[in-house]
């Protein structure tokens, strides 16, 4: 991850020349599989930059020139060298699917920070076209916020996944203009500078949450001494629709703080199973129950009526304030929990931490945990006395 300008296409060429000069590869594929390169990107003309670049370089070698044996721009751009290994360049568009039956030794895939779905993408597609030549996969962009690509590589920084982590600072690249970056750095806003400039990971602006509440939040479990109050406890149920998940958050209250002590994230549609689940639930912690009764939802809590709960319709202007609330007691560190990860099927994991980082107020559909939590921490809205500072602007 770098900064823009830095030169990350211009490495990622020689990069893939190299591997397909030497075939970087284990030994028992040579002889039976051909040696196969795909520089990738969300569009086509994104993941052409690092071919072309490649094929500047070649044809500008007297030395590597006559490697060449074919180049072909239609369907998708390809060389081939006299070795029979291939470099092309491919579109991630669609989810992957103009990959879905190809195979590489080495998969570049450019400016992922951008890519709208990327953990699918990766994943389940560029993942498995890696698996028949225990290919490598290079990861390459400017941050674009804490998202997927920062969760990626934090997970490489604490050593929890293995690979390699690079950062690149665009004033490193002695071939752009130092005094034109000097005016961008003068002129840019701080955020602008990490992110554009010095390659950092910083919060996009349209969090829900800002990464600084989270960090803090986590922290908070550890830091914070136990509880002297009897505590209070607040359960809320976001309700699947489609191919989303239904979510139970149940809340610990005491002292003016509230902390998560259970969570239960279900991929099915029984109603019956998810009523006894909530049920289970509410004998384990006996409290209020805040219950998601939008569309079908309205029967699962007809249902629960033995308990009282609290029925909630998302609109547009309910689900602003569920999170402006929840953004208020991140604001005031009077949240904290654990780091939930949960089986997600076919080997995938699912990391409420990465569900609040990725949280955006134009794009949240899909975060259930968000909204459970968003209805645990309801009830308390009225016991807050002080509020965030309004979102305003200065001229």
């Amino acid at each position: 991850m770098t900064g823009n300008r830095w030169g990350k296409s211009f490495v990622c060429a020689v990069n893939i020349i190299h591997h397909a000069l030497y075939k970087i590869r284990p030994l028992k594929y040579d002889g039976r599989l051909p040696y196969k390169i795909v520089t990738a990107s969300i569009t086509q003309d994104q993941a052409n930059i690092i071919f072309n670049t490649a094929y500047n370089l070649v044809n500008q070698s007297e030395i590597l020139q006559p490697l060449i044996k074919k180049v072909t721009m239609t369907p998708y751009p390809k060389m081939v060298f006299g070795n029979n290994a291939t470099i092309e360049s491919r579109t991630t568009q669609n989810k992957g699917q103009y990959l879905l039956g190809q195979d590489y030794d080495l998969f570049i895939f450019d400016e992922v920070a951008f890519e709208s779905d990327p953990e699918f993408v990766v994943e389940e597609v560029i993942q498995m076209r890696l698996a028949d030549r225990e290919g490598r996969l290079f990861l390459v962009s400017t941050p674009n916020g804490k998202n997927w690509f920062y969760n990626r590589a934090m997970k490489i920084f604490k050593n929890k996944n293995p690979g390699y982590l690079q950062y690149g600072d665009s004033r490193e690249n002695p071939y752009i203009s130092e005094k034109y970056l000097g005016e961008r750095v003068k002129y840019f806003s701080d955020k602008r500078v990490k992110q554009n400039i010095m390659g950092q990971f910083v919060d996009s602006g349209g969090e829900i949450l800002k990464g600084s509440y989270i960090d803090r939040a986590l922290q908070s479990i550890i830091s914070k001494p136990a509880s002297i109050d009897s505590p209070l406890y607040i359960s809320g149920w976001d309700l699947a629709r489609k191919r989303t998940a239904t979510v139970g958050i149940t809340i610990e209250v005491s002292n003016g703080r509230a902390r998560i002590v259970e969570l239960e994230r279900l991929k099915m549609f029984d109603w019956a199973v998810v009523i006894e689940k909530i049920k289970s639930r509410q004998h384990k912690y006996p409290g209020e129950l805040v219950v998601d009764a939008t569309g079908l939802g309205d029967v699962v809590v007809e249902q629960l009526k033995e308990y009282n709960p609290v029925s909630v319709i998302f609109t547009a202007n309910s689900k602003a304030e569920l999170l402006t609330n929840v953004e208020l007691f991140h604001a005031q560190d009077k949240i904290g929990y654990d780091k939930w990860e949960l089986p997600d099927g076919a080997g995938k994991v699912w990391s409420l931490e990465s569900e609040l980082r990725g949280a955006l107020w134009d794009n949240n559909s899909d975060c259930d945990a968000l909204m459970a939590l968003a209805l645990a921490l309801w009830p308390l809205r009225t016991r807050s006395s002080v509020s965030i500072a309004p979102r305003v602007g200065k001229i």
